[in-house]
């Protein structure tokens, strides 16, 4: 058959470029690196020469020049494959290749024109062999190959480099002086010859098979981490709904804590009340004046501890604060009507400084309670201090749109390691309390967008400020 050999070799051509197809397809879709890179290019080379090959005899022999240059340039090119696999290849390594290429493709086309075919092929020979070797040990270098299909790689090439030897001596004995090209080359070594370039494409069939293997192992990694990440998810979720769940416990017993602390007050004076009540009725001494004076003060001790549940509820339910515009000064003067039997009797002056018209929109009874926090705190801090002149100052005054109220003391002041967790939730350094006052009073200064800070007072002490917005008639 005329062109059998032409046909063989636009067959495999076929192959190596839908191989080409195929790899680039799978190898492109995901991280590309440099091995990819130069197989893909040596696999082109192949696929070219192979093409290369099957038009030569029709077009022009000078074809022959270039295919075995591109078959030398694939060779050298799927060295460099292997050697990548545990080095990285230099980028200068191509400008070497290609001028290498250059002084090959000048030497062959001299032996095509004037030289001998078994001339030809013992060149490409020797040099297909070196590369062969070359290969072999690159891949050696692969401290215990753990691929299976690098394990079959190796096979192929040390089968490549005994069908190379294979080929030259067949085709000297088949009387390779005297064979002009590759088209009339003898049986046996032409057969030869096809073995061995079948098994250079099982080469690349086994470098896809190691590509395929890689990523298989890869997406098996990723598979895994997506079913940690999601177990990880899911315990996350699970934390959050407990999060939630105590958080929700904690508000509850937040509740109930402030409820119990913020009604000591009026119990206790409702208690004192009853205690005065019962001595003047044993003694017989109790008229109605002092008898209606004593009720109206139980009945007003009861309505500020109405208000303080009413208050405190609305607070933590985050429902309607019921708010209205109210004179910050008349706020301050209801909480001194409160707390003055006890300044009187633990001897502390109030000095007072309110602007007029200072107007807030509130719920009274909140702000009532932030004040009569902060008084009691300083109330507290002097009686435990050895100061002779107890004094707290209140001030409240228009600071742009906003309304500042501050209560200082002259007391001992918060010692410092304590100041940064001042308005934490039942932090306190008071040997009784539950450390529930000052975050209270944060929790409602907050709600009206405004804020409360600490600071060390002038001439010592503590020195609490309050900024609420302004209200307008």
């Amino acid at each position: 058959m005329k062109y059998a050999n032409e046909i063989f070799f636009l067959v495999f051509a076929l192959i190596l470029w839908g191989l080409l197809y195929g790899s680039r397809f799978i190898l492109m879709s995901g991280k590309t690196n440099q091995s990819k890179k130069l197989w893909l290019t040596a696999l082109t080379l192949t696929a070219t020469s192979f093409t290369l090959f099957a038009l030569a005899s029709t077009i022009s022999l000078f074809l022959l020049t270039l295919a075995n240059t591109c078959f030398i340039a694939s060779f050298i090119y799927f060295g460099l494959f292997c050697r990548s696999l545990s080095i990285l290849i230099p980028k200068n390594v191509n400008m070497l290749v290609l001028a290498g290429l250059l002084f090959f493709a000048v030497l062959f086309e001299y032996l095509r024109q004037r030289g001998l075919f078994i001339q030809r092929v013992g060149l490409v020979s020797i040099i297909g062999a070196l590369c062969f070797v070359w290969e072999l040990k690159e891949l050696m270098r692969l401290k215990g190959i753990g691929s299976t299909q690098l394990r079959f790689l190796v096979y192929t090439i040390a089968i490549e480099i005994a069908l190379t030897v294979a080929r030259f001596v067949a085709l000297y004995i088949d009387g390779g002086f005297s064979t002009p090209n590759l088209y009339q080359e003898g049986v046996v070594s032409a057969s030869i010859r096809w073995a061995w370039l079948g098994i250079s494409i099982l080469s690349y069939v086994a470098v896809l098979g190691y590509w395929l293997e890689k990523l298989s192992i890869e997406n098996i990694q990723v598979a895994g981490e997506h079913e940690k990440i999601t177990e990880l998810l899911k315990e996350k979720e699970r934390l959050i709904y407990g999060l939630m769940k105590a958080n929700k416990t904690a508000a509850t017993g937040a509740l109930s804590a402030s409820i119990a602390h913020e009604l000591n007050q009026p119990l206790g004076a409702s208690n004192l009340n009853i205690q005065f009540l019962k001595m003047k009725l044993e003694k017989g001494v109790l008229n109605p004046e002092l008898g209606k004076e004593i009720l109206d003060s139980l009945e007003q001790d009861n309505k500020r501890a109405a208000t303080i549940v009413k208050s405190l509820r609305s607070i933590f339910t985050e429902g309607e604060s019921n708010t209205q515009k109210v004179l910050l000064g008349d706020l301050i003067e209801k909480v001194l009507d409160i707390v003055k039997p006890e300044l009187k009797s633990k001897n502390i002056q109030i000095q007072l400084q309110v602007d007029n018209g200072l107007l807030i929109q509130v719920n009274s009874a909140e702000i009532e309670q932030v004040i009569l926090n902060l008084l009691n705190n300083a109330i507290q801090a002097l009686a435990n201090s050895g100061t002779l002149q107890r004094r707290i100052v209140i001030d409240a005054i228009r600071d742009g749109k906003s309304v500042q109220l501050s209560v200082s003391d002259n007391g001992p002041g918060v010692i410092a390691d304590f100041k940064s967790q001042l308005f934490e939730l039942l932090s306190t350094t008071k040997q009784t309390g539950m450390g529930l006052g000052l975050w209270l009073c944060k929790h409602i200064v907050t709600r009206y967008g405004g804020f409360i800070q600490y600071e060390d007072a002038v001439a010592g002490g503590a020195r609490f400020v309050i900024k609420l917005p302004q209200a307008y008639q």
